[in-house]
């Protein structure tokens, strides 16, 4: 592939990823303070297709055009004050999920196949996760001046078995995505 195609898919697979995430991110489902959203299960397939520096390129512009005020957060919202609301910690978390699992993703998974190297998308996606949970929850509490005990039931508990679930779906399937886009470029 020449520099210019490198560069051109570089800036089309980036920006079609943040188009999805506008999409899909808003639909969200309000159970509290911090809603169900389908924002990281668009962020795990951006890992898995797009690789770690373009899924963050694609986050970051994702996060840039909520904070211009077009309506891509939960519930159709945005604005700089979102990022700076109870649900802030959990957005530019995203960054730090990206950057944690897919890290982990290149160097966990290379040279890996068959059920090592899917426990090792598994685990790399579950600990960035964690770490998205854990900035958000941090972020929310001090937002919000609740310990973390009871935050942790209404910012982190509700999410898990769902995010568990996107994280398989994610595993079994962009890879595959990925592959099939290699084979097309």
């Amino acid at each position: 592939m020449t520099d210019t195609k490198r560069k051109t898919y570089t800036m089309t697979s980036a920006a079609l990823m943040t188009a999805v995430m506008c999409i899909l991110a808003p639909v969200s489902v309000p159970i509290g303070p911090i809603p169900i959203s389908l924002a990281t299960l668009v962020i795990y397939f951006s890992i898995f297709i797009l690789g770690t520096s373009r899924a963050l390129l694609s986050c970051v512009l994702y996060i840039l055009i909520g904070a211009v005020g077009l309506p891509v957060f939960s519930g159709f919202s945005g604005g700089v004050t979102k990022l700076f609301g109870p649900t802030g910690g959990y957005i530019l978390g995203y960054l730090f999920l990206i950057l944690i699992s897919g890290i982990m993703l290149e160097k966990l998974a290379k040279g890996k196949t068959g059920v090592m190297l899917k426990a090792m998308q598994l685990l790399s996606l579950i600990i960035g996760t964690a770490v998205l949970y854990t900035f958000g929850l941090m972020w929310f509490c001090r937002v919000s001046g609740m310990a973390a005990g009871p935050a942790l039931a209404l910012t982190v508990y509700p999410f898990i078995p769902l995010d568990l679930c996107k994280i398989i779906l994610a595993v079994i399937i962009a890879p595959v995505i990925a592959d099939k886009i290699k084979t097309i470029v």
